[in-house]
C-alpha cells in the first residue's frame, strides 16, 4: 500500500501531501522533515530507495526523484514494488508536464487542486488505480469541464437571481 505522496523543494518546503493512512499532523510535519534530512544527505550517484524503517516506521520504505527543484517522493510498505513506485512518480510527472508543458515550482502553487486531481486519478486509498497518463488527462480534463461548467451554472443561477428578484 502506497502511504503518502510527498513534493519537497530543495530547501525542504513541502509543496504537496497526501497521506493515505491517519495520523496526526504533527506527525506528518515530522515525517516531512525526516524525509528531507534522509534526502539532503544522499548522493546524486546512490540508489533513490530508502529504507524507512527509522523515521517512518516499520516495513516502510520510501523511492524519490529529483526533478529540477522538487523531490517527488513515494512512501509505501513491503506489499508495493520498488521498480513500480519509481515508474509511478514517472508517470505523475509526465501527466504533469502534460498539463503545465514544464513543470515548475509556481505551477504546484498555483495549480495545487489540479495537482491533487491528478494524483486522485492515479491512486485511490493507497492503491494505484491508474497508470496510463493518456487515461488520467482524459478524466482531469472531464472533470474540469464540469468544475466550469458547474461554475457558470452557479454565476448563471446567481445573476438570474438578481435580476428578477
Amino acid at each position: 500500500m502506497i502511504r503518502a505522496v510527498i513534493v519537497i523543494n530543495n530547501q525542504g518546503k513541502p509543496r504537496l501531501t497526501k497521506f493515505y493512512n491517519y495520523t496526526a499532523v504533527e506527525q506528518h510535519q515530522q515525517i516531512i522533515r525526516s524525509i528531507y534530512s534522509v534526502l539532503c544527505l544522499q548522493p546524486e550517484n546512490v540508489s533513490n530507495l530508502i529504507e524507512g524503517g527509522s523515521f517512518l516506521g516499520p516495513d516502510s520504505r520510501l523511492v524519490y526523484k529529483l526533478f529540477a527543484t522538487l523531490y517527488f517522493v513515494f512512501v509505501f510498505d513491503s506489499s508495493e514494488n520498488e521498480l513500480a513506485m519509481f515508474d509511478l512518480i514517472q508517470v505523475y510527472v509526465e501527466t504533469l508536464e502534460k498539463c503545465f508543458s514544464n513543470v515548475c515550482e509556481l505551477d504546484i502553487v498555483l495549480n495545487y487542486s489540479k495537482m491533487h486531481t491528478i494524483l486522485d486519478e492515479m491512486i485511490l486509498g493507497g492503491q494505484v488505480v491508474e497508470t496510463n497518463s493518456e487515461k488520467i488527462m482524459q478524466a482531469v480534463e472531464e472533470i474540469s469541464k464540469l468544475e466550469k461548467e458547474t461554475g457558470a451554472t452557479k454565476l448563471l443561477s446567481k445573476s438570474a437571481s438578481l435580476l428578477w428578484g
